[in-house]
């Protein structure tokens, strides 16, 4: 299966490299095969033994394509995009401002032969989902196409989803869900360890998940995605749009997200000169405890607002989060007082596709309303000290956080022992910490103490680079804070 799907992925990609000389970039070309892959589905689907009524309007169709040539063929496809744009549901979401990027009829039609020689819908669902995924990492691989951001590391989805343990029959929600890991991990987890009855399997592929992203072009990825691994149906799980903008009043079992890095949430906006200026967004929210322009604690507030009492979350933040002040110390005692945050996994560097990134997991619980706080121990796991990775030489593996996992104790949490990067800390003791900072390391650097042992140049660049841009994001913030003056 491995080898199938390797070898499909590498013929398609091999063709996006031809494609590159006519401008056409990674996330073009994916955006091109998910229009054309699902078209041929559809019509696959049409065929014995499934013989099903085709969900294409008569004349959009699949043999509509294969039929034509030259600059009619590349006509009706532009034509096709648009009309499936304007329909209802999946169909709506996935062509929701389509437009065809490859200008050259004949490759074009040598795409849709590559497509035609194969038939998907007689493949697994394993097989389908992997030459997808595989074109997705493609394509995050692709610093220059800034796709990595949507592209949170397998290896750290799945960790994330085996402490958190979903169950059949929960609803799981990812409000800046990119293109769908998440989704794809927890689906795969359920799958595996638990024996499904119908109505189960039934919840589990049409009612379990519900995610929403900003970003047109990744929700099309994201909804390809789930539908190619047996998720979702005629309707969408997936919206577009802005999460923070209001309380959607849906509450979930489950939260699992890594919102976009950066701290500001901004809009562009043309003034009177026609220059554009980005002005950034401020959230007036009644359930938000603090209003900020900071993103990272927007999220971090709305996915508390997400949760049903005694639901469960799972939250990539950037280091700036556990210690900032300002309205980051009051969702910071907030949080520790109506919810049980009870662990942070510190991240390693290099594990991202866009640089510069430190980033933390917290895991946290929604509570009652109580006179008392529901936190009475964090437990912090240091996977970042003396810890280097790279995203091709030395990229992080499920391997390497298996010790976390095991620390974690999924199997009952409260029952953990302290260890050399595992330790607990009481939430007394978090309150007397300056602006309650959950900031908190204590292993030694050795790359600070000898010198002879000091981390790889690229190592050492990327911590530079790192420091530079946090120096310049509290330049910026100086800067803000004066001009409103």
């Amino acid at each position: 299966m491995a080898i199938e799907s390797a070898t499909i992925v590498q013929k398609l990609w091999n063709y996006c490299n031809v494609l590159r000389d006519d401008g056409v970039s990674y996330g073009d070309y994916v955006e091109q095969l998910t229009y054309l892959l699902f078209l041929k589905m559809a019509d696959e689907q049409t065929k014995p033994p499934f013989s099903k009524p085709s969900i294409i309007p008569v004349g959009s169709d699949w043999q509509s394509l294969v039929e034509r040539d030259g600059e009619a063929l590349e006509r009706h496809y532009r034509q096709i995009l648009e009309s499936l744009g304007s329909e209802r549901g999946m169909l709506g979401v996935i062509f929701r401002k389509s437009q065809n990027r490859i200008q050259d009829p004949a490759k074009l039609k040598r795409l849709i032969h590559l497509i035609d020689d194969e038939t998907w819908i007689g493949m697994e669902i394993d097989i389908k989902g992997k030459i997808y995924e595989g074109l997705l990492q493609k394509n995050a691989e692709d610093v220059k196409s800034g796709a990595g951001q949507y592209f949170t590391p397998r290896a750290l989805i799945k960790a994330m989803v085996e402490v958190m343990r979903p169950e059949p029959g929960q609803t799981i929600c990812d409000p800046a869900c990119g293109t769908g890991g998440f989704f794809l991990a927890t689906h795969d987890y359920i799958s595996h360890n638990y024996p499904l009855d119908r109505d189960q399997q039934k919840f589990l592929k049409f009612n379990t998940f519900r995610g929403k992203d900003i970003v047109d072009s990744v929700v099309r990825l994201c909804v390809m995605n789930l539908y190619l691994h047996g998720i979702g149906g005629d309707e969408s799980p997936i919206d577009v749009g802005d999460s923070l903008i209001s309380d959607p009043r849906d509450r979930f079992d489950m939260v699992l997200t890594n919102p976009p890095f950066g701290k500001k949430s901004s809009i562009t906006i043309v003034n009177g000169d026609g220059k554009a200026d980005k002005e950034s967004l401020i959230y007036e929210r009644e359930d938000f405890w603090a209003t900020t322009s900071n993103k990272q604690l927007n999220f971090l507030q709305h996915v508390k607002t997400l949760l049903k009492i005694n639901g469960k979350a799972a939250i990539v933040v950037p280091d700036n989060v556990l210690f900032e002040g300002g309205a980051g110390e009051t969702v910071r005692r907030k949080l520790l007082h109506e919810c049980d945050v009870h662990t942070l996994l510190r991240l390693p560097t290099g594990i991202f596709y866009a640089q510069g990134v430190k980033a933390n997991v917290l895991f946290f619980d929604r509570k009652p309303a109580s006179e008392n706080p529901w936190t009475q121990k964090l437990w912090i796991y240091d996977l970042r000290t003396n810890i280097h990775f790279t995203l091709k030489q030395n990229p992080l593996r499920y391997e390497d956080l298996q010790d976390f996992i095991s620390c974690y104790n999924p199997a009952n949490r409260h029952d953990r022992q302290e260890a050399e990067r595992f330790k607990a800390f009481t939430y007394d003791e978090i309150m007397q910490r300056d602006k309650v900072s959950l900031d908190i390391f204590w292993l030694r650097d050795e790359s600070l103490e000898d010198t002879d042992n000091l981390p790889e140049p690229d190592v050492l660049a990327m911590e530079i680079m790192e420091n530079l841009e946090a120096a310049l994001e509290q330049f910026s913030s100086i800067y803000e804070d004066l001009a409103e003056r």
